[in-house]
């Protein structure tokens, strides 16, 4: 049967784009001439490759344009929705009338709703709320006509669901904290902009003693070098940059440090006359107040 319904969605229905994704999906599942099917909103954005506000605006204009009534007395697996191609259903009674040749047959009214088949739902997993939330077999998508909402709004939960829990109180090890560290999945990423030098770092460029080398000043120009060089990095774990961060760090020069392929006072040329090894050499000594070269032979 859910051919029949399919075809006729193909052939018949004006829906267009998700919306009619959405409407396939669901004839798919129908199972005899009822054209009644269950479908959850999670199951039809991944039959359809669609997020779930799409799937959920899609739904709103199916409903609105009385391709498909959504059955609110009704439940399928997993509490899912329980909806219904009226029209689809329409079709398939006329076609089954027609080879019966029982055209005086009455047909369903359609102010009165049609007349189900419960015991076949059940074959299919769909069974009555043990609380309806009406009073009518199924809801008319277009609504009354005092203006009632179609769709009942549903009530959002306030408050704890602990009672024993209060409604302040501190921070749980599976909620977020400094960079993220306590995030339940474990893997949570940040860029480097937004993450921070934990104590557990900032305590090893003390002891490492990086902080005496480079100081507090040269220690804050390291980190800033570093987040402009990290700026435009893939996210990673507070892990990794605490890593990468200390790594930086142990390579930077402090602030004060002489260049060894000059000397002082010079450019950054080594002295005519001596090679690369007697300049670093030169430059080694006179940063200890040393003689050199021709001044040391001199003496």
């Amino acid at each position: 049967m859910s051919r029949d319904a399919r075809e006729w969605v193909w052939e018949h229905s004006s829906s267009r784009g998700t919306a009619r994704l959405v409407l396939l999906s669901i004839a798919d599942r129908v199972a005899d001439e009822q054209c009644i099917a269950w479908a959850s909103l999670g199951g039809l954005a991944e039959r359809t490759n669609a997020s779930k506000s799409s799937v959920r605006d899609a739904l709103d204009r199916l409903l609105d344009s009385g391709e498909l009534e959504q059955l609110d007395d009704f439940t399928g697996p997993q509490r899912s929705t329980v909806y219904r191609l009226p029209l689809a259903a329409k079709a398939a009674a006329e076609a089954a009338r027609e080879e019966t040749d029982d055209a005086a047959a009455p047909a369903d009214d359609p102010a009165a709703g049609p007349t189900l088949r419960l015991s076949a739902l059940r074959r299919y997993g769909i069974r009555p709320r043990e609380v309806p939330e009406s009073t009518s077999t199924y809801r008319n998508p277009a609504g009354p006509k005092s203006g009632t909402p179609r769709r009942k709004p549903v009530q959002r939960r306030t408050g704890n669901r602990h009672s024993d829990v209060p409604e302040t109180g501190t921070q749980n090890r599976s909620e977020p904290k400094v960079n993220r560290r306590y995030s339940s999945s474990g893997t949570a990423v940040t860029s480097a902009g937004e993450w921070q030098v934990d104590p557990a770092t900032h305590a090893w460029a003390r002891e490492h003693g990086h902080l005496d080398r480079l100081g507090e000043e040269g220690l804050q120009a390291a980190d800033a070098k570093w987040r402009a060089h990290r700026a435009d990095f893939k996210p990673r774990t507070a892990t990794a940059w605490a890593a990468d961060w200390r790594s930086w760090v142990a390579r930077e020069h402090a602030p004060s440090r002489p260049k060894l392929y000059a000397l002082p006072g010079s450019g950054s040329a080594p002295k005519g006359g001596m090679t690369r090894a007697e300049a670093h050499t030169a430059a080694l000594l006179a940063a200890l107040g040393e003689p050199t070269g021709e001044g040391a032979i001199a003496q």
